[in-house]
């Protein structure tokens, strides 16, 4: 009985793994994004070239997705257009690529409220040491307003986009 039990547990951790990444085009990404876009609607970061999508992947946010980030702390995830400015192979998670969060919108209407906007907002893999474990992390929105993806998938977006890409984030 309890091999039974562990056999179908494995089994539906196999099944959860092999559907977190989802390439557009069903395998790995070759292309260079010149364009990245997510949806947080659909928890979904789309790697474009030229207009078309090559690749898709499942990505998790901080405790509060809905709504722009207003300030620093509030575990949400910025909305608007950015730049992926830096890389950062040796980062806390397993890589990390650094958004422009917050632009001149963001500063301002930060400062109209009399807060700071907050920052250090990145597109990364799972805590170093923490990658067995993206079937079960990657079901709930857990980074503190950071977009994360299995170290598999950050594996393709670290191939395949070059500091300087730019990003939109939409609800």
């Amino acid at each position: 009985m309890k091999r039974s039990s562990a056999h179908a547990c494995l089994s539906a951790a196999f099944c959860v793994v092999s559907t977190c990444a989802v390439p557009a085009t069903g395998h790995a990404a070759t292309a260079t994004a010149d364009f990245v876009r997510v949806k947080k609607s659909e928890q979904r970061l789309y790697l474009l070239h030229d207009g078309k999508a090559f690749a898709a992947f499942h990505v998790v946010f901080g405790p509060h997705p809905e709504g722009p980030k207003v300030r620093q702390g509030d575990g949400r995830t910025p909305e608007g257009r950015y730049v992926l400015d830096t890389r950062n192979a040796h980062s806390a998670y397993h890589r990390s690529l650094h958004v422009s969060y917050p632009n001149a919108a963001d500063r301002k209407r930060a400062a109209q409220l009399g807060v700071a906007p907050g920052g250090d907002i990145m597109i990364h893999g799972q805590p170093n040491g923490w990658g067995a474990y993206a079937a079960a992390t990657q079901r709930t929105n857990w980074t503190l307003g950071c977009i994360a993806l299995t170290d598999e998938d950050m594996d393709i977006v670290w191939d395949s986009v070059p500091p300087g890409t730019p990003i939109e984030i939409e609800p």
